[in-house]
């Protein structure tokens, strides 16, 4: 393939992640791609922001392996074919010590909807020939990164005008709901009550390896609580400064919390972000209908819910599980190209 676009290593350091509640790093380093024909023509592209999913960050879409693209090879690919047109692709970096951010505010982890927005964005139109409006600024992404699309765009379609989620959080109590009692089982092995919590947080958020088979679905709950119910001032009574969804102890469901979440269920927001969706140019979810993590069910009753209230949108389901679903990259980019 001899025209092929470029990936430049960018380093951001924010003002708005200074001093978060997690010691993070200010200062991050993320890959934007560079169509082949940039910086020829004088010419300004439209931009495509890709999110990671839980534990991820851009520069992990660089990643080769065995039989399968990485994110520079798949787009050279697509423009190549025609499947999509030229356009920028940044890859931000979003992770926090808990494993994510959800790209929303939270006195937990710091305010990642704020650094993207506030800052990340206005840097990347100031450096690069971008076409600096919301209907040449896409946001997509897949598992969490496909929930911070669905937020984002949502909350700003000021900002971003296409949104695109590929088997995105939503509807909570199937997709995180089942793993509850087992988070119950998995930290006992870390001590009793809110002392196990907080040696989890000292013992494995680290880079001994190998991590616990268990390890995973603790994470996945503390980055959750993090930034869904988080509370600074359990520093004091519990050692961490979030609330579990549930009693340490018994493992029952504690509704007040779990409510919290609710508010950030991407299929609750639809009633109150009705006028915002209804300016987005383009809607596009799917999902795998194995889908490990019920997201496809989510995705259904979020587009069903978007039918009701005559909003546009396109859904799509496909033959497979949630992990390596990568390829499904192909088509987000092919319907952001016939949106723009």
């Amino acid at each position: 393939m001899k025209n092929t676009g470029t990936i430049v290593l960018e380093k951001f350091d924010s003002k708005i992640l200074k001093g978060n509640p997690l010691g993070d790093p200010t200062e991050r380093e993320f890959p934007v791609y560079l169509p082949p024909s940039y910086g020829k023509s004088g010419k300004n592209f439209p931009v495509v922001y890709l999110i990671s999913g839980f534990t991820g960050k851009g520069i992990m879409q660089l990643n080769e392996s065995f039989l399968s693209e990485n994110i520079k090879q798949r787009l050279d690919r697509l423009i190549s074919t025609k499947k999509m047109k030229e356009m920028i692709v940044v890859m931000p970096d979003c992770i926090t010590k808990y494993g994510g951010s959800q790209f929303i505010n939270s006195v937990a982890t710091g305010n990642y909807e704020d650094y993207l927005i506030k800052e990340l964005i206005p840097f990347i139109d100031k450096n690069y020939n971008t076409e600096n409006k919301s209907s040449s600024r896409a946001i997509c992404g897949k598992s969490s990164g496909g929930y911070g699309a669905v937020v984002l765009a949502m909350r700003n379609p000021d900002v971003f005008g296409l949104m695109c989620s590929t088997a995105g959080d939503m509807y909570f109590e199937y997709c995180y709901l089942p793993d509850f009692p087992k988070f119950i089982a998995d930290i006992e092995h870390y001590g009793t009550g809110h002392k196990a919590v907080v040696n989890f947080i000292k013992n494995e958020l680290n880079y001994k390896q190998p991590k616990p088979k268990s390890f995973h679905n603790i994470i996945n709950n503390i980055g959750m609580a993090s930034c869904y119910s988080p509370n600074p001032n359990g520093m004091k009574t519990k050692g961490y400064n979030f609330d579990l969804p549930f009693d340490i102890h018994t493992g029952e469901l504690d509704a007040k919390v779990f409510d919290r979440w609710l508010k950030h269920d991407p299929v609750r927001m639809v009633n109150k972000y009705v006028s915002n969706l209804k300016k987005l140019k383009l809607i596009y979810l799917d999902a795998g209908i194995k889908d490990e993590f019920n997201l496809n069910i989510g995705a259904r009753i979020f587009c069903d819910s978007l039918k009701e209230k005559k909003i546009k949108y396109i859904h799509e389901e496909f033959n497979d599980g949630h992990m390596g679903i990568q390829y499904r990259y192909d088509r987000t980019f092919e319907v952001i190209s016939s949106a723009l």
